[in-house]
């Protein structure tokens, strides 16, 4: 009925200027089932928990049955982490069932699934600790919505035309436990399957790319999952959490011109988006849970999100109508929109959410406006959202520096970098110091000569000397431990990676904790070492240095090393919590250092 009663329509409205303007008169007269095939709601990381936060299970209860009631859009995408799958002390990592039918439960009671298309996707959460995908533990397959794992292709059709929409699954397997599945993997075959799958979408009006990862934390292959995704529009994700609050906002743009708008956390922040194509222009609002009216304004749309690569940014400057989508539980009073501080009018409603307001774009074709639009409903609820648009294409607006960084450096090469240089500075000094000739200490010595001396007696003391290098060496080459990485499954890992159920999981995060390691424990050991080496060589013990060395600098530099070295038991018990206690046992590069350490304090504390 509605297609019959849509070609009718379009047929009436050949004497019109363009098809922009037909679209916006038709929205006059179409139905709300209609016009909404073009509105979406994301929300990523969800972190059902059995221990934590009771209020984030009827919160998200609430959204399913309430918001997206309200909403009411034609599809909803979930970026991963429905469940916490974290244990009570927060160090251990598995599958609790009882997360996973609680997350069930919630679809069912509020039958969000009758009402749009539900997709929810894996995230590294939802991979903890689980052996292969066929494994009874993978409770994504039995209790999410969408069941499949893997990468796919769901194309939305509506009247006007067909949206693409591509999965990025980049999760673990075998999924080991935390911290090591921080980052995703792509391998040949899955970029394949990816570039494929990008392809299929060519014709589509538009394409977007969703997934858990942020593409600066997924190791791919080949010329890199951002050229595989340049044809999109826009990458949805999440997984960083706002950075706990440091970055509210995390969105850029690739080289190619695809956006990527990382999306803030339901776990703590209840923080979901809702994106509209309007006339194939993408825009969106990340929005607050309950904070109404909501508000999305998608003509004109904003400058910094907008893309000539991929969108008909021309449409803006021939469009009719500023055209708004507000949403509220309560009835909408006013739509006042204003341009450049001018107040042009009230915006008047159409249908369903679509509030519009007479334009005439020429009288801005120049330079940058800045466009707000003031909602305000019947209980007195108001709303003000706006942004810089411009008529002109040859304009643009650059992201900030700190959220580009963040999400466009490939951070597991940038700390492979940084642990490999972290490493050969310390070999290299004590090469250096090994083969230079050592120097004597006349006269009042400076911070220079007394670290060169007390470089050189480390390096040519052979017991310290060997100790030293051979601890760097095997920082960089390992293992570190070997334990059950995933319950019932040996692994090995090391610097460069981690060995699993015959699987080699490229290093990550593994190079993050290697920098970590030599720069708050193997480097200032050596300088500790050197330090106590000089007072020896000057006539110290351990007891009458205190006495004539400054306390303000002999205590400090003690309990430096002293909260160093509970740092390193910490990571000590870390290991058991999370690997199991063989793994602590085998732990060279945690364990049995903590240990020789502490027994050599112990015994000869100078």
């Amino acid at each position: 009925r509605h297609k019959n009663s849509y070609h009718c329509s379009q047929s009436s409205f050949k004497w019109l200027k363009n098809r922009e303007e037909a679209m916006t008169i038709f929205y006059y007269f179409a139905p709300l089932l209609l016009f909404r095939l073009a509105i979406s709601v994301c929300v990523s990381d969800i972190h059902i928990s059995r221990f934590r936060d009771p209020k984030r299970v009827p919160d998200f209860e609430k959204f399913c049955s309430e918001t997206i009631d309200i909403i009411q859009p034609v599809l909803v995408l979930v970026t991963g982490d429905l469940t916490d799958a974290k244990t009570k002390d927060k160090l251990g990592s598995e599958q609790i069932e009882v997360e996973w039918q609680t997350y069930q439960l919630i679809l069912k009671r509020s039958r969000v699934m009758e009402k749009t298309k539900w997709i929810d996707i894996k995230g590294n959460h939802d991979s903890f600790n689980i052996p292969h995908l066929d494994s009874i533990q993978n409770y994504y397959r039995r209790y999410s919505a969408w069941h499949k794992d893997g990468s796919f292709h769901y194309v939305h059709r509506t009247p006007f035309g067909n949206y693409s929409f591509i999965c990025v699954d980049a999760t673990l397997s075998p999924g080991p436990k935390r911290p090591y599945n921080f980052f995703g993997i792509l391998n040949m075959s899955q970029m394949e399957e990816l570039s494929s799958l990008a392809t299929e979408s060519h014709h589509s009006n538009q394409t977007i790319w969703f997934g858990h990862y942020p593409t600066s934390t997924i190791i791919s292959s080949s010329s890199g999952v951002r050229m595989v995704m340049s044809s999109a529009t826009a990458y949805l994700c999440g997984h960083l959490h706002t950075l706990g609050g440091l970055m509210p906002v995390l969105h850029s743009r690739h080289p190619q011109g695809t956006l990527e708008l990382e999306l803030g956390d339901w776990m703590e922040n209840r923080k979901y988006r809702i994106l509209a194509f309007d006339h194939d222009l993408l825009s969106f609002a990340d929005l607050n849970f309950e904070e109404w009216p909501a508000v999305l304004i998608t003509n004109p749309k904003s400058l910094l999100y907008s893309s000539s690569t991929h969108e008909p940014l021309v449409k803006i400057l021939h469009s009719t109508h500023i055209r708004i989508l507000v949403f509220s539980p309560s009835f909408i009073t006013s739509v006042k929109v204003s341009i450049d501080g001018v107040h042009l009018g009230d915006a008047h409603h159409v249908s369903g959410p679509l509030y519009v307001l007479k334009w005439n774009p020429q009288n801005y074709s120049e330079g940058l406006h800045h466009i707000d639009v003031t909602v305000q409903d019947a209980i007195g609820k108001s709303s003000t959202q706006g942004h810089t648009f411009a008529v002109n294409e040859n304009l643009s607006l650059r992201f900030g520096f700190l959220s580009s960084l963040i999400l466009l450096t490939d951070h597991y090469i940038l700390a492979r970098i940084l642990f490999g240089l972290t490493v050969l500075v310390q070999i290299t000094l004590l090469l250096i110091f090994r083969y230079l000739r050592k120097p004597t200490l006349k006269g009042p010595p400076g911070l220079v000569m007394l670290t060169s001396f007390s470089l050189h007696v480390l390096s040519k003391t052979n017991t310290f000397y060997y100790s030293v290098l051979i601890l760097s060496l095997y920082t960089a080459l390992g293992p570190w431990f070997i334990g059950e990485v995933i319950d019932g499954q040996m692994g090995i890992c090391f610097s460069f990676g981690v060995i699993v159920g015959g699987h080699f999981l490229q290093g990550s995060l593994t190079f993050v904790v290697g920098i970590l390691q030599m720069i708050f424990f193997n480097l200032p050991l050596m300088a500790y070492l050197c330090w106590c080496l000089l007072l020896r060589c000057q006539g110290h013990s351990f007891c009458s240095h205190i006495r004539h060395v400054r306390h303000f600098l002999a205590v400090p530099i003690h309990l430096t090393m002293l909260l160093l070295l509970a740092w390193q038991i910490y990571s000590c018990y870390f290991l058991q919590r999370t690997y199991g206690t063989l793994a602590f046992f085998l732990s060279p590069m945690k364990t049995w250092l903590s240990g020789n350490w502490l027994c050599d304090l112990l015994c000869d504390p100078g």
